[in-house]
């Protein structure tokens, strides 16, 4: 008994209820009936299926379209709508059945509805009052129908006036072309090495022009002094580049190459002649200078960027901003004629 009890209580809680807001119409006109269903919530409703529309519900009545809505009943119940949009081209008084709904897999029915289809009467005893259908009329122009359309075809004309406007500021403002340029390096003992086999080509440690030897020889030296160890060795005495060398604490071949700044100082201003084999001596001393002082691994290439003035700075921002401005306006120019066409296109349907 408990158990029949909770089942007719639960069937209880379960209302469907059918109805038509119509119980007549023209032929070819529409009604509509809803069907709705008052169940828990959570229960699965399963409402009669119409797939292939239009679908006939009963002979002579069509189902067109149907639409669902859900509302809250309180006390933990739904009331779940679907209304059905009816039409019927045949005159007749037509009984809708009971719509089946089936709620978590048990069938509950609906009412029994009527529709009465009207047919038109139509005069057949006065033939001569058949009219033909009027031809299509034109609609009289309204400003408020078209104003949005040409206000917003003023904008679209304003912004393009602005957008040329900074089109020409950006093309008289040329870009700056900033071009880093990359310079190939010749390391210092790589050049003065060159200078010496010249020297060498030449025969010049034997030729009879000594002072043309020796100042070549040391012109070579103090510029590899120069880029090796960073002191104006070319504005200096020799005996000041000895000093300078000691100091920055590299002594290799510093007697060597006291002696060579000697001999080419003797020879350059006292009119000194060397012996036999000491211009050679020289240029192997200087030779081996420069391999055991020469720095390896050092950069053969060097990147030289340009420094941009401050009014260099200042126009690269300016035709930036142009730049951002002119797409943000021609994006909203674009987007502005696709609205006005479409507006206009249904305007003109």
């Amino acid at each position: 008994m408990l158990l029949l009890l909770l089942s007719l209580g639960g069937k209880a809680q379960v209302q469907v209820e059918q109805k038509i807001d119509s119980v007549g119409m023209f032929i070819g006109q529409q009604a509509h009936m809803s069907v709705g269903v008052t169940a828990r919530k959570g229960a699965h409703v399963q409402f009669p299926d119409f797939v292939n529309l239009p679908q006939y519900i009963v002979p002579g009545v069509e189902v067109l379209a149907w639409k669902g809505d859900t509302a809250d009943a309180g006390d933990g119940m739904l009331k779940i709508t679907r209304t059905y949009t009816l039409t019927s081209f045949d005159e007749a008084l037509y009984s809708i059945p009971s719509m089946q709904v089936k709620v978590d897999g048990k069938a509950y029915k609906g009412t029994k509805v009527a529709l009465k289809v009207i047919t038109v009467e139509v005069d057949t005893l006065h033939p001569n009052q058949f009219f033909p259908p009027k031809d299509v009329q034109d609609n009289p122009f309204s400003w408020d129908d078209w104003k949005r359309a040409i206000w917003l075809g003023v904008l679209v004309l304003v912004l393009m006036a602005v957008a040329l406007y900074l089109w020409t500021r950006l093309k008289k403002n040329k870009p700056i072309m900033v071009r880093i340029r990359v310079v190939k390096r010749v390391l210092p003992h790589l050049k003065a090495l060159s200078a010496i086999d010249k020297i060498k080509a030449e025969h010049m440690q034997s030729s009879e022009d000594q002072k043309a030897y020796y100042t070549r020889l040391t012109d070579t030296l103090r510029q590899y002094i120069v880029e090796r160890f960073g002191f104006n060795a070319m504005e200096m005495t020799s005996s000041e580049i000895i000093e300078h060398l000691r100091a920055s604490g590299d002594p290799t071949m510093i007697g060597e190459l006291r002696e060579l700044f000697r001999t080419a100082d003797l020879v350059k201003f006292a009119k000194y002649s060397t012996l036999l084999g000491e211009n050679d001596m020289n240029l192997v001393n200087a030779v081996s200078f420069i391999d055991q002082t020469k720095k390896e691994g050092q950069p053969t290439e060097e990147r030289i960027v340009p420094k941009l003035s401050d009014n260099d700075k200042k126009m690269q921002a300016n035709r930036f901003i142009i730049k951002v401005l002119l797409a943000i306006i021609s994006f909203y120019i674009v987007a502005l004629l696709i609205y006005i066409v479409y507006y206009v296109s249904t305007l003109l349907i």
